[in-house]
């Protein structure tokens, strides 16, 4: 699961601004979104380039 429950929470806060009437929060959770997005798949392959071997497999 790792980090996959983030996307939930965001999504869920997302439309939650939508449906309150909220659009400027809206985006800004939108972009933290991204921001999420960008910052996982970053962490994620930095684990895998540490790992034995470069996350190579032989």
């Amino acid at each position: 699961m790792g980090h996959d429950w983030i996307f939930d929470v965001l999504q869920d806060m997302k439309d939650y601004a939508l449906a309150n009437g909220f659009p400027g929060l809206a985006a800004k959770v939108e972009e933290a979104q991204r921001i999420a997005k960008q910052e996982v798949t970053a962490q994620s392959q930095r684990a895998t380039s540490e790992e034995p071997g470069g996350g190579m497999t032989h």
